[in-house]
Order: C-alpha cells, then structure tokens, then sequence
C-alpha cells in the first residue's frame, strides 16, 4: 500500500498525481508550481491548483528531493510558504468544509513539498 492515501488521518491527505482520484479525496488541491507530467486535466480531478504555494523553482532546483538536504528544504519551504497566507488561509477554509487531498507529482513520497505543507497546516495555529 503507498504511503501517500490511508495512513494519514484527518482532513489533509496526500496524493501523488499520478494515482487515481477516489470519492474520499473531498477538495483535491494541486500544490505543485508545475503541471505533473503525462497527467491529462480531466484524469486529474483538481478541484484548486495553488501554485503560489508551490516551493519557488529556485528551492525546488535546490533541493532536487536530496534527502540530505531536507531539514533545510523544510526550513527555507515554511518560510516561502508564510509570505502567502492568503492562500494557506483559503487552504484551511477548504480544510473546514471537508477533506482534502493535497495533490503533487514528486516520486519521493516522504520528502516532497506536500508533506512540508500538510505539516504546517495540520500544526495548531
């Protein structure tokens, strides 16, 4: 079973883009500044894409999904991340309406930005 779907309680899933929607995904948010390659708009199902909360490219070239370099990646996300609250803000109010599945297309399922971002909106404010 991949990490991404059943193991994680609550309202934030996550989801990498390439696995099919299901009807418990409730709001599925693309956080990924790039569209996932080879996946058609339809097949998807995004109901949002959020682009302004991706990392930066700069970041994301950075960090290339070393693991080595993750406590970092985490660090310099988070703050990227708090220059956008209005976006993290309409992310919660998603949150409250239902379930929601953040959406991204990285292979590396425990170091990805989703993950970064699931944890800063799952911590209480």
């Amino acid at each position: 079973m991949s990490m991404s779907g059943k193991i994680f309680n609550g309202r934030v899933k996550l989801k990498r883009a390439y696995e099919s929607p299901a009807t418990d995904d409730g709001k599925r948010v693309l956080v990924d500044r790039l569209w996932p390659r080879g996946v058609k708009k339809a097949d998807a199902a995004i109901d949002h894409w959020m682009k302004e909360l991706a990392p930066s490219t700069e970041l994301r070239k950075w960090f290339g999904h070393d693991p080595a370099r993750w406590e970092e990646f985490r660090r310099r996300y988070a703050a990227e991340i708090h220059e956008h609250r209005d976006e993290l803000d309409r992310l919660r109010d998603l949150m409250r309406d239902g379930a929601v599945t953040l959406v991204y297309s990285a292979h590396n399922e425990a170091h990805n930005d989703a993950v970064v971002l699931r944890e800063i909106l799952l911590r209480p404010r």
